[in-house]
């Protein structure tokens, strides 16, 4: 296991950009979160596409599908770099705590990596706690990865070049489902992009102390969210797969994560046990930067520098894999 900027400081102070971006927040309220309602939490996300958002980066064509979920249609948004052939499939996943977010509100993500990847890129809902708790969503994202693996000509992309992805919760669900499609003999995955993944519900690591509060994602926020997505708190390895018994047998992966996070450790956790078990990782912690930092575009310069690495390495990642 690789990480370009070794170990990561505790405690560090945000970017200046990060420090804007947290000024901004600031100015539209503090969200509490024992008086907020899902429907405000899910509110406050399009409002930071909407104000924090970048520029979004041209791709030749987006087309929205109906594709099957773990109980009714879901909707879907492949993004297509080029006309020409695309190098493969992204099943990617969208961030919100497993409670918010959705195709519009985080567009910027999946438009990137489909143009420094050169691969389609499958942006698919799944259905959201707290009225559809866990295993609804991993569900969702596994049927999507499982239709994507038998759709790569209507999707306009190479057969047999097939990867998951995700930031934050999504994150969570491409880990979730790479064991699944393991433990389940298929479908084939090649590739794992995990953008700081949640991991593991309980969890003693420093940066969970260390960034607890005033970096955006707070650890109250956060097991909000898990007490909505896992209301009974069952100890289960397909909603914290840090939990698994064994990670070996993996697909390769590119794991992205933020200094100033408090998710930033169990995702290095996670990235060691892969690698400990003979599994290819790569590591890329953003000094300076927030949870969520490559949604903000419009105020944080690294934002497209990430989602450009992070597109590289899926780019690398699947050209090295025979075609099923």
């Amino acid at each position: 296991m690789s990480d370009a900027t070794g170990p990561a400081r505790r405690a560090a102070d945000p970017h200046p950009q990060c420090a804007e971006v947290l000024r901004r927040m600031e100015a539209w309220g503090e969200i509490d979160l024992d008086h907020t309602t899902v429907e405000q939490v899910r509110a406050s996300e399009l409002r930071r596409k909407e104000e924090l958002g970048g520029t979004p980066v041209p791709v030749f064509e987006v087309r929205e599908f109906e594709i099957p979920g773990g109980d009714g249609a879901i909707r879907a948004w492949a993004y297509r770099p080029h006309e020409a052939e695309a190098a493969g499939v992204l099943v990617w996943f969208h961030g919100g705590g497993w409670v918010s977010g959705s195709l519009e509100a985080t567009d910027d993500e999946p438009r990137a990596l489909a143009r420094a990847s050169g691969c389609v890129v499958l942006a698919a809902e799944y259905r959201l706690a707290p009225e559809h708790p866990f295993p609804a969503g991993l569900e969702d994202a596994f049927a999507a990865v499982r239709w994507a693996a038998s759709n790569a000509d209507a999707l306009g992309a190479a057969p047999g070049r097939l990867a998951v992805g995700g930031g934050s919760a999504g994150g969570n669900l491409a880990a979730s489902v790479a064991l699944l499609a393991r433990d389940r003999g298929g479908p084939r995955i090649d590739f794992q992009l995990l953008v700081f993944p949640a991991t593991c519900r309980h969890l003693d690591v420093p940066s969970r102390r260390d960034y607890s509060d005033g970096y955006r994602t707070t650890t109250e926020a956060l097991e909000w969210c898990w007490r909505n997505y896992l209301p009974d708190d069952r100890v289960s390895a397909d909603a914290s797969p840090l939990l698994a018994d064994s990670l070996a047998d993996l697909p390769p992966a590119f794991v992205l994560l933020a200094e100033c996070d408090v998710l930033r450790d169990e995702g290095r956790c996670y990235a060691e046990r892969m690698a400990s078990a003979g599994v290819p990782v790569e590591v890329r912690t953003y000094p300076g930067m927030l949870h969520g930092f490559t949604c903000f575009g419009a105020v944080v310069d690294a934002a497209s520098e990430a989602l450009d690495e992070a597109g590289r390495a899926l780019r690398a990642g699947l050209a090295t894999t025979t075609p099923c």
